[in-house]
């Protein structure tokens, strides 16, 4: 971490930036991002790579820890250059560009000292690839110059990541060899063999829609339900996510509304004790989930409602899980992480409930 409150600016004359800012996933770490990187080490002083997914379970699109895509970065590069190097983790903020403004403000205050009101204090711009999805950053961050970056051959993680989770080592030419070296010791481990596992399932699940004249978008419904500083949560019994907390919910019938399914999924899932008057009239909002990679499965569309029991002097109503859930049970709202929910359950709970 740098304290420094003033920055040098007779030993910065070569270069066009203090800090340098660069977001992304790292999923993982490859050629693409190492020539964002260089380019950034080239202009600004020190750089700044913010990890984002960085505390969210191990699935087929986060396969990889804080700490693995660390390494990866890091050893890819000369001594000296790591050294101007800063990683710090990103949270996730689904739904909530505001929020995840903050997230990055924060960690990039995390490594210089800034004074977001001046602008003598550091020269810090944002770097990245100009034609991609995360094009619109630079508009969240107006008071940080865009440095873009042409995408080096049209790399892009997800496919190095979903041939390698099925089995298939990453051509040369696509990651450097500090990451041909994690993901070959990743793959003699049993998280290896459980994400491989998943993924095969994923594969399957994707190719019964093959013949389908378009790619198909599926609906399902999920419950946010709070009693007493309590949320109402299961835990997965099958792939994809087994083993992980979510909210109760699934897939709406061909002849339900959202909100008859919400509640016919969660009365499978958890057996709750609560007349159908009284849950009904607990409902205190629903909203749509709708981020295009929110499921592996496919393009998956939820509509979440959100359930606010009345405290009972009686304590929690009674719950036990069933069908899809091995089990189910009342969570307090300040023990559930990130790192312990399925897909962007944790992001769904946070934006019904105001966290």
């Amino acid at each position: 971490m740098n304290n420094e409150s003033e920055i040098d600016r007779s030993s910065n004359d070569a270069f066009d930036f203090d800090y340098l800012v660069f977001i992304g996933r790292f999923q993982p770490f490859h050629f693409g991002h190492e020539s964002v990187i260089r380019a950034a080490l080239a202009r600004s002083r020190q750089v700044i790579v913010l990890i984002g997914s960085a505390f969210l379970p191990r699935s087929t699109r986060n396969a990889f820890s804080y700490d693995e895509r660390v390494r990866m970065i890091l050893a890819a590069f000369h001594a000296d250059d790591a050294k101007r190097i800063h990683c710090v983790p990103l949270n996730d903020c689904l739904y909530n560009d505001t929020r995840w403004v903050v997230h990055v403000q924060q960690s990039v205050a995390s490594v210089v000292d800034v004074d977001y009101q001046k602008k003598d204090k550091a020269r810090i711009g944002l770097i990245g690839h100009s034609k991609d999805k995360t094009s619109y950053y630079p508009s969240l961050f107006p008071h940080w110059p865009s440095v873009p970056v042409e995408n080096y051959q049209g790399l892009s993680a997800t496919p190095i990541r979903e041939s390698y989770l099925l089995g298939a080592m990453p051509q040369p030419d696509r990651v450097p060899e500090s990451t041909s070296r994690l993901l070959t010791e990743f793959k003699k481990t049993s998280a290896y063999a459980l994400l491989q596992e998943e993924a095969w399932f994923i594969d399957t699940y994707r190719k019964q829609w093959e013949r389908s004249p378009y790619p198909p978008t599926f609906v399902t419904v999920d419950a946010v339900v709070v009693q007493s500083g309590h949320i109402l949560l299961v835990e997965r019994k099958a792939m994809p996510g087994r083993g992980l907390w979510a909210l109760p919910g699934g897939f709406i019938g061909e002849r339900e509304t959202l909100v008859d399914a919400c509640i016919r999924e969660l009365r499978e899932e958890t057996r709750l004790k609560v007349p159908d008057p009284v849950l009904r009239g607990s409902l205190h909002g629903e909203r749509s989930f709708d981020d295009p990679y929110r499921s592996a499965r496919g393009r998956t569309i939820t509509h979440a409602f959100y359930f606010a029991l009345k405290n009972d002097p009686e304590g929690l109503p009674r719950v036990k899980g069933g069908d899809d859930a091995k089990s189910a049970f009342w969570v307090p709202l300040a023990n559930v992480t990130p790192d312990l929910l399925y897909e962007d359950h944790y992001a769904i709970m946070n934006e019904m409930i105001g966290l």
